[in-house]
């Protein structure tokens, strides 16, 4: 069974906080106990300088370790006056050890390694002599003594040895220890509770926006375009929120224009063909007889419709770049001249008057197709001849702008209203007052002009003409 991601959020975070707990957990018994064990070993030193120094004192009272020898009690209660830290009473096992007959001192241990065990300090003291001589303690014991060295006069007088063995924690400190052991425990299992709160939260708050994206996204899948995501964050899930909101835009942006596309195709083959089928219909009723006359319209009605045709084919292409560039350093200038002599009849026949101006110092250079580059010019050629009006002119300047080269088709009237400029290279747009689909395109043209322009890393606007009609510049990288 697969997991959702609030589970999947949940999990992470109530193991990446329970993994830190018992990190702290463990770090503070660690840091406690061994700050503890120091207090106590600080504690135990500071035991056996008293020992030290009131042994010294005794000797110095004394003159001497004689009154010391073999009193047992004696060196108990030196034992225990030594210790700073002492209760009022002493414990149950010094009073018994104290109430014993037998003067050795200290009890041999049950366990062969000391160190191991806790011991008080009165069980791992031996007094020596100067000679290392044993005055309490046992002989079996001596290879194992650390020796504290007993001053009077500035002479050793005897010696402290202590066995070895950690030092023993008083009651009130081992209960201390068990209640901060106590307290951890319930400090970590009050966190393990508040981090599987706070996880669930968090997977919770986190979890419902990824679960309204993957629901919008299911409902973009079978074509809801109109979906759109509240942006709740300027985090990374606000950001995702806003991308999604562009895409699904975007997404709808195409499916409209994508309509409008079969729309407009069905709309441009539908009136040729209409215009066909009633011609046609004519014909076989007797209507319009087969004459010279009828045959040519027959003729550029199925042109038309060619003409359409080769420009979806040109526009699909150029969309899926698909069109083949074969491009070499060529004249644009030169090129230009050759399709305005190839066109000049088709200008003349409207009485539109052509003037081309070069104010170009010398031949330039650029990288391109010379095929596309000369579809390019007679599509922007016809468009003038097919939209100007008789008896009009079209303007071409061609100069240079710093590693740019720019051309300017100016023709004469009429002219498009400034709003619907940047609209003439959208696919079938067309301004209705000034064209019609007789004389005119399918409104493919300018959009064919575009990719084969940004084929070549050049730019296409469109801008009015000072002749009163429309200007289309195109900017083109010259070759260095």
């Amino acid at each position: 069974m697969h997991k959702t991601i609030r589970a999947k959020l949940f999990l992470t975070f109530l193991l990446t906080t329970l993994l830190v707990v018992l990190g702290m957990y463990i770090f503070m018994r660690w840091s406690l106990n061994r700050g503890f064990n120091e207090f106590i070993e600080t504690r135990q030193q500071e035991q056996v300088s008293n020992l030290v120094e009131e042994l010294g004192e005794y000797y110095a009272t004394n003159q001497g370790w004689s009154g010391l020898a073999g009193d047992k009690r004696k060196w108990i209660d030196l034992l225990w006056q030594s210790n700073p830290h002492r209760s009022h009473r002493p414990p149950v096992w010094l009073m018994q050890a104290r109430r014993e007959t037998d003067n050795s001192w200290p009890p041999a241990l049950p366990e062969p390694h000391p160190k191991k065990h806790f011991l008080p300090l009165e069980m791992r003291a031996m007094l020596l002599n100067a000679d290392k001589t044993i005055i309490f303690g046992r002989q079996d014991a001596l290879p194992q003594l650390s020796l504290q060295p007993i001053l009077y006069q500035e002479k050793t007088v005897g010696f402290l040895g202590l066995l070895p063995g950690k030092a023993v924690n008083q009651d009130s400190e081992i209960r201390f220890m068990e209640r901060q052991s106590e307290s951890f425990i319930w400090i970590a299992l009050l966190m393990i509770v508040l981090s599987a709160a706070l996880a669930l939260l968090l997977a919770y708050i986190l979890g419902r926006p990824l679960k309204r994206i993957t629901t919008a996204a299911k409902a973009l899948a079978v074509g809801r375009y109109d979906l759109r995501l509240p942006v709740e964050s300027k985090d990374e899930l606000g950001e995702l929120a806003r991308d999604f909101n562009d895409m699904a835009a975007a997404l709808e942006q195409s499916e409209q224009a994508r309509r409008r596309w079969v729309a407009d195709i069905s709309h441009e083959l539908r009136t040729p063909l209409a215009v066909l089928r009633g011609e046609l219909e004519a014909l076989q009723d007797g209507i319009r007889p087969l004459t010279r006359d009828a045959i040519d319209s027959l003729f550029g009605d199925v042109m038309r419709l060619n003409r359409l045709t080769e420009d979806l084919y040109q526009l699909s292409l150029s969309d899926q770049g698909a069109l083949s560039y074969r491009k070499v350093h060529v004249d644009p200038v030169a090129i230009l001249k050759e399709n305005l002599a190839a066109l000049k009849p088709e200008f003349q026949s409207k009485q539109i008057a052509i003037k081309l101006t070069n104010h170009l110092t010398g031949p330039v250079s650029i990288y391109a197709d010379p095929d596309r580059l000369s579809q390019l010019y007679r599509n922007l050629l016809n468009n003038s001849n097919n939209y100007t009006d008789s008896n009009g002119e079209l303007d071409i300047t061609v100069f240079r702008m710093g590693d740019k080269l720019v051309l300017d088709f100016s023709d004469s009237e009429p002219g498009v209203p400034e709003h619907e400029l940047p609209k003439l290279f959208d696919r079938f747009y067309r301004v209705e007052s000034s064209r019609n689909r007789h004389h005119g395109g399918a409104g493919l043209g300018l959009a064919i002009c575009t990719n084969i322009v940004e084929a070549h890393d050049g730019t296409i606007q469109a801008q009015p003409s000072p002749l009163q009609g429309l200007t289309i510049r195109i900017e083109l990288p010259i070759s260095s």
